[in-house]
């Protein structure tokens, strides 16, 4: 998919003459004048409005998660996105807060749910393969992830997506997927997950150092992610594409997501001018991640969040509303009658 450049000069230049012109120091708005001009640029308009904002939780399993490489086990996954629909979970708590549209997708769940509302089934298998053993993906199946999670979007109405995500032993498939597409140590993009010791985590690398081995020659996107995963992985990507194709403000949540954003990054340039990264988790990958995403991947919140769902995505979204409502609702020098500077 074709992701246009967003540059346009004469834009900004009128978005940020009219941050400068409110009734404050220049500057004094810090990182909410940046994001102000960001999203009137992803929206075309020096009057951003933030409309229908929806919560894409996509979740599936990992057939690696057999190999130990996370504390819990996989059955989690479908436990939690019982308790997601439920609303009992960090992100539907948080999305109810905000009055957020919550959708989970069933990429790949080793488990068959009843349906219900807010519920999309997208089921490519039972989980992943076990990427120590062959690819985690076949060729086909990564293709179809890629449309699932495009035709998702299309679907879904508004201009923001926020995006969430569910799988046990996911952590495992960003690590070796920022490895593989930025040459990092694969030990400098492993951590904890969801809460190993430093044994565990021992354990977790030499699984990881196998199965990147295994897979030494998967360094193009599509194959790097057929073959290390997942199913949520992969829609997330789609997802991204068809988001930043129809000029949506994407709110990324954290290593995960983050590694969405890193393979579609990779197949589009441009899709990360788009992007609004939410936070910086405390999984030891992610600032590694965010670094090689670029200058404009720099997380809004720093609160040692390790949790996934979405949930730092919807803790940063007040963050959006507040920098567009700066640039439509607060007055200027002129309009107030307030004096400006003296040397300007």
């Amino acid at each position: 998919m074709n992701i246009p450049d967003l540059h346009d000069p004469a834009l900004a230049q009128r978005l940020q003459h009219k941050i400068d012109r409110k009734t404050k120091p220049l500057g004094a708005l810090g990182r909410l004048e940046s994001l102000a001009v960001q999203l009137g640029l992803v929206l075309g308009t020096e009057t951003p409005r933030l409309e229908q904002p929806q919560v894409l939780v996509c979740a599936g399993d990992h057939g690696l998660a057999a190999r130990g490489v996370s504390a819990y086990p996989s059955d989690v996954t479908w436990q939690m996105v019982e308790n997601f629909l439920a609303g009992g979970a960090a992100v539907s708590v948080l999305a109810r807060q905000h009055g957020l549209a919550l959708t989970v997708v069933d990429c790949g769940v080793r488990h068959d749910f009843t349906p219900r509302p807010g519920l999309l089934v997208r089921k490519l298998g039972p989980g992943t393969a076990d990427s120590s053993q062959g690819a985690a993906m076949t060729p086909a199946q990564c293709e179809q992830a890629l449309a699932n999670g495009r035709g998702v979007v299309r679907d879904l109405p508004g201009n923001a997506l926020l995006l969430g995500e569910m799988g046990i032993g996911n952590t495992s498939a960003a690590s070796l997927l920022l490895a593989a597409l930025t040459g990092q140590p694969l030990a400098d993009c492993v951590g904890a997950g969801t809460g190993l010791d430093e044994a565990g985590v021992a354990r977790k690398l030499a699984v990881l150092q196998e199965v990147q081995r295994r897979h030494a020659g998967a360094r193009e996107p599509l194959q790097a992610l057929a073959a290390f995963g997942g199913f949520e992985i992969a829609t997330l990507v789609g997802a991204v594409l068809q988001a930043a194709g129809e000029r949506r403000v994407i709110v990324v949540d954290g290593f995960i997501s983050s590694a969405a954003a890193l393979v579609a990054q990779a197949l589009a340039p441009h899709v990360t001018q788009r992007c609004v990264f939410s936070h910086r988790s405390s999984e030891s990958g992610h600032a590694l991640m965010l670094r090689h995403l670029g200058s404009g991947a720099s997380a809004l919140l720093d609160l040692g969040l390790r949790l996934g769902e979405g949930s730092g995505a919807v803790l940063a979204w007040p963050l959006l509303q507040s920098a567009c409502a700066i640039l439509s609702e607060m007055a200027s020098f002129e309009s107030a009658g307030v004096s400006d500077r003296q040397d300007r």
